[in-house]
């Protein structure tokens, strides 16, 4: 028998309802996929310094419904492994699984930080994804009720609340390890004033999990205040070098004789009997003093590797305009 090739044909129900909600899905997912693709543009312009104008970044923001108006510092995630996890999908056209893999990054992110109250989330390809966190104190939530005393910069100041945004970070950190099982890392930048400011806090974070993946490894959140010497040694800019050197020493300001403790314990060598002699007191007021800088610094004068980040801050300190 021959098969008829032509004539009406009836299509079951059950399949024409699985045609339209299948185009009624891809719909869906097209309305949601594009206006995230150019909010991901946006952000990578502004982070990569492609706006020069202030009011040229808000006129972008505002057209996407963005809200750059807080202070933000930028939380850096690299999950590279976990977005590539087969090497052969590693070309500049995303297989359709690292795409798959991408938006379930951003939508733990979204998740986990109940966007879009205060918090910006994108895709910046190449396995990194950026969140542009609130970060003065309102916007901290539960990460800023630990700070303890407020910190001796003032409330502009490029580090405040950074302990906070750390705290989101390691949070973070934690959450997306559990929900793919793969290696990551962070890296915070420093809040920078103004909307352009968020390059800088960008290239903050970008440098700290430079850094600190080379040097320690997955796993780990990163900042430039925790790198130890690597920060003094391998970051290029020198102002950022002398802004960290400021900081690490900022809960020394108001200590005089402890600065110049350390500035003749160095001098001579770290030879304690020496620096006690010279400054005339006991070698137990000595160890006083510099168990106090500890404290106050969280930096030891007499471990070699924080000796080193102290002498250092305090030369790199001395470049700082009056």
């Amino acid at each position: 028998m021959t098969k008829q090739l032509m004539g009406p044909e009836t299509i079951a129900p059950r399949i024409a309802q699985a045609f339209v909600d299948l185009v009624l899905s891809s719909s869906a997912e097209l309305d949601r996929v594009e206006p995230q693709r150019d909010k991901d543009q946006v952000i990578y312009g502004i982070l990569h310094g492609q706006f020069t104008r202030g009011e040229q970044v808000m006129e972008q923001a505002q057209r996407l419904g963005l809200d750059l108006t807080p202070p933000r510092a930028v939380i850096l995630i690299n999950a590279s492994e976990f977005i590539y996890a087969d090497p052969s999908t590693l070309s500049c056209q995303q297989s359709k699984e690292a795409q798959q893999r991408s938006q379930y990054i951003t939508d733990s992110i979204v998740s986990f930080f109940h966007l879009p109250n205060d918090t910006i989330c994108a895709d910046l390809g190449n396995g990194e994804f950026v969140v542009l966190k609130a970060s003065d104190t309102r916007n901290m939530g539960s990460w800023a009720m630990h700070d303890g005393p407020p910190p001796v910069e003032s409330a502009t100041s490029s580090w405040t609340n950074l302990e906070a945004v750390k705290r989101a970070g390691n949070a973070l950190l934690s959450r997306l390890r559990r929900d793919t099982g793969a290696p990551m890392s962070v890296g915070i930048g420093r809040y920078h004033p103004g909307v352009l400011g968020l390059s800088r806090s960008y290239q903050d974070a970008q440098v700290a999990l430079r850094l600190g993946r080379q040097f320690s490894g997955q796993n780990q959140v990163y900042c430039l205040d925790g790198l130890g010497i690597a920060a003094f040694a391998c970051v290029a800019d020198e102002q950022t070098k002398v802004e960290l050197a400021t900081h690490l020493l900022s809960p020394l300001d108001n200590e005089p004789d402890l600065l110049d403790t350390l500035d003749t314990f160095f001098r001579l060598s770290c030879a304690a009997s020496a620096t006690a002699k010279q400054l005339s007191i006991h070698r137990n007021t000595l160890s006083y003093r510099l168990e106090k800088v500890a404290s106050l610094t969280g930096l030891d004068p007499r471990c070699f590797d924080e000796a080193v980040q102290i002498r250092l801050a305090l030369l790199l300190r001395g470049l700082e305009p009056s």
